[in-house]
Order: C-alpha cells, then sequence, then structure tokens
C-alpha cells in the first residue's frame, strides 16, 4: 500500500464508478469539474472539436494506480475531461490529449492552449498512429508551429530530465505498437517538446503511449515490467518543474 492512505483495492472501486460517471456525462453532453480539490494531482483529458479526443479509455485509470502505488501524492482516481476551450482547464495540473484524426483548434482552443502552456502549464499529447506522417502528427505539429512558431517544436536529448525525474530511463520507452511494425514501420527514438523559460511545456510523442498503457488493469501482472512507470515520471517532471 502506498502512503496516500488510498489503496489500490478501494481506487479501483472508485475508478470503475468514475468510468461509469464518465460514460454518463459523455452521454448527457455535461461538463465534469476542473479539478480534484484537497488533491495534489487530477489528470485532465482535453477535449477539443475536432479529430477524435475520447482514445484510451482505460490508460488513465492505469496511470492513476501507479502513481498511488509508487508516490506518495494525493491522487484524485477520477479521470477529468475539459473542454480545451473551457477557461477551467487552465487551473489543471496536467493536461493530456491524443488522437487519430487531424487536429484543428478553434480560436478559443488556440488561445486557451497557448495561455495555459505560456502561465506554466504542462500538456502531454500523444500520437495513436505513431506515425510521423500521419493526421494527427502533421495536423498537431502544424498547430503548435501557429502558437508557437515553427522552431519551437524540437527532439528532446535523452539525458533530459524528463528521463530521470522519478524512475531512470536512457531515453523514451519503446512501445509494442512500433515493435509490431504498425504506423510508419519506424521506432521513434526521440520524444518532442517546446520548452518555455527553460520549463518543458509540451511533451509530444509519436510512439502512441496512450493506446500501451490501454489495457485492463488486471493484466499488468502479466508483464515482466510495469509500462506505465515512464507515465510516472511525465506526471512527476510535470508537477516539479
Amino acid at each position: 500500500m502506498s502512503t496516500t492512505g488510498i489503496t489500490r483495492a478501494r481506487f479501483l472501486r472508485w475508478a470503475g464508478a468514475g468510468l461509469a460517471s464518465l460514460a454518463s456525462a459523455r452521454a448527457l453532453g455535461a461538463q465534469p469539474r476542473a479539478g480534484g480539490a484537497g488533491y495534489d494531482f487530477w489528470f485532465t483529458r482535453l477535449k477539443y472539436n475536432s479529430g477524435n479526443w475520447d482514445v484510451d479509455q482505460r490508460m488513465p485509470a492505469n496511470l492513476l494506480t501507479s502513481l498511488i502505488d509508487y508516490t506518495s501524492l494525493r491522487i484524485d482516481p477520477r479521470e477529468h475531461v475539459i473542454a480545451l476551450s473551457d477557461p477551467a482547464m487552465l487551473s489543471a495540473p496536467f493536461c493530456y490529449m491524443a488522437g487519430h484524426k487531424a487536429v484543428e483548434f478553434s480560436d478559443a482552443e488556440r488561445r486557451n492552449f497557448e495561455r495555459y502552456v505560456r502561465n506554466g502549464g504542462f500538456v502531454f499529447a500523444d500520437d495513436c498512429n505513431h506515425d510521423i506522417d500521419g493526421l494527427f502528427a502533421k495536423s498537431f505539429e502544424g498547430q503548435m508551429a501557429r502558437i508557437f512558431g515553427g522552431e519551437a517544436l524540437k527532439k528532446l536529448p535523452n539525458d533530459h530530465p524528463l528521463y530521470s525525474s522519478f524512475f531512470k530511463f536512457k531515453g523514451p520507452p519503446a512501445t509494442s505498437f512500433e515493435l509490431n511494425g504498425w504506423g510508419d514501420d519506424l521506432i521513434h527514438d526521440y520524444l518532442k517538446g517546446i520548452t518555455i523559460n527553460g520549463r518543458l511545456g509540451v511533451l509530444y510523442s509519436n510512439k502512441d503511449y496512450g493506446c500501451e498503457w490501454d489495457y485492463d488493469w488486471r493484466n499488468k501482472r502479466f508483464l515482466a515490467e510495469d509500462n506505465t512507470r515512464f507515465g510516472v515520471n511525465i506526471v512527476m517532471y510535470a508537477l516539479s518543474n
């Protein structure tokens, strides 16, 4: 058991209830609240009008259980879905966005994304196609160039503090989707990011970590090594910088 006071079994019961509530909220078009009062961390997924934002739906629960298992943070066990155009997203400690299709931000989405990142926020964006020439990749990179400039998105060196923020990695872990040859048939040995005033504000992956971590939590015991550990690094880096 972790020192958060939340056991893994209790968390899984809460997460199951949270997923049911989230499904109901999506069906009704309701907006969940912005954050978790009394928690150190809550997971915020950004809903954007274009593309398909609601992918890898089991990933957040797996990442949150790992944060409970490995850290002493007080973790909100629920996923929070907030529209990128909603100013409520500006209060999130961490935002996640992913998809397969083309991304075309509205003016409100673009303003909030820029304001959030420039004022200290952290966005982890993951290409579910794990393809450098796919629709999500080209369109998301185009949006970043429009907001922050054409040279803002750069490859991260493998000694970046992200890779040692909690566990030690020699660079970005490969995913089984890359190893199986899906997508562009390449193993991307880098991640990209946008740095604002010396701080990484946007982490961008073509490796499809979201789908890699999207599985029934009971299957984690069959893994030789917990593959969500790198997700813990991402969150801990976001919270400490």
